[in-house]
């Protein structure tokens, strides 16, 4: 194992696959959908901070538009005036461009972690190689969610409803500050982003649930509706502050 993998495993793996356990050991049944749910709650709480930072910066960056096409203007032909007025008047409204990307990379390895949890443990044995000492074993578990539905197993419902989700949260977001506006190249590719983010990323999205467990289906609803959740409370709340 590289020095990478296992800063990676140490860091972010075996946390999450702790917590993982510890919530199984309280859900009554310990039925491990359930856990899944709550983790992925959990995780998106933690990273909430970080998900309307940039927010902020990406509602920010809308208000801009006017301003920088104005620039774009201003110094036609002049690439490099125009990228030094672009700078400065981001250093003027105090927006860093660059805060959406950092949020990307901090939360990246931690989803990343807890999609690979969920993909790649048993579920039914435990991983006592993994296990903190003051982490708490559980009595029993059950990889039926709701008594029914096997975690380890493939749901069409379930898979479904990831993909309806992911396409309303798609909706969601393109009907307010994410939604392409502008003319030009970089306008048209936004459109053509757009139009994948909606149209084609829910039907991935429900193939990934379907073709890998119905864990990862519960991760990809809990994180949809998570979503959906917090873009319609920055439309709500950030939004309006920023524009008075």
């Amino acid at each position: 194992m590289t020095m990478l993998s296992t800063f990676f495993y140490v860091t972010f793996y075996n946390p999450i696959y702790n917590a993982l356990v510890a919530l199984i050991s309280l859900v009554p049944g310990g039925d491990i959908g359930i856990a899944v749910i709550l983790l992925t709650i959990v995780i998106r709480l933690i990273l909430l901070p970080f998900s309307l930072s940039a927010a902020r910066t990406q509602r920010s960056m809308k208000l801009l538009e006017p301003k920088l096409k104005a620039l774009k203007e201003e110094h036609k032909g002049n690439k490099e005036k125009e990228a030094v007025a672009t700078l400065a008047l981001y250093k003027e409204e105090k927006v860093n461009p660059f805060a959406s990307i950092l949020t990307v990379l901090v939360q990246l390895p931690v989803l990343l972690a807890l999609f690979w949890v969920f993909s790649y443990e048993p579920f039914q044995t435990l991983d006592t190689d993994r296990l903190y000492a003051l982490t708490p074993t559980p009595q029993t578990i059950s990889v039926l969610f709701l008594g029914f539905i096997s975690v380890t197993g493939k749901s069409m419902i379930l898979a479904v409803i990831a993909g309806l989700t992911q396409l309303f949260q798609a909706h969601v977001a393109l009907s307010g500050t994410m939604k392409p506006s502008g003319t030009g190249m970089q306008a048209d590719f936004a459109r053509v982003m757009a139009l994948q983010l909606k149209f084609v990323f829910p039907f991935l999205i429900a193939i990934i649930a379907y073709t890998t467990s119905s864990a990862i289906a519960l991760y990809f609803i809990t994180t949809n509706l998570a979503g959906i959740l917090q873009e319609l409370y920055v439309r709500r709340k950030i939004t309006p502050l920023e524009e008075n």
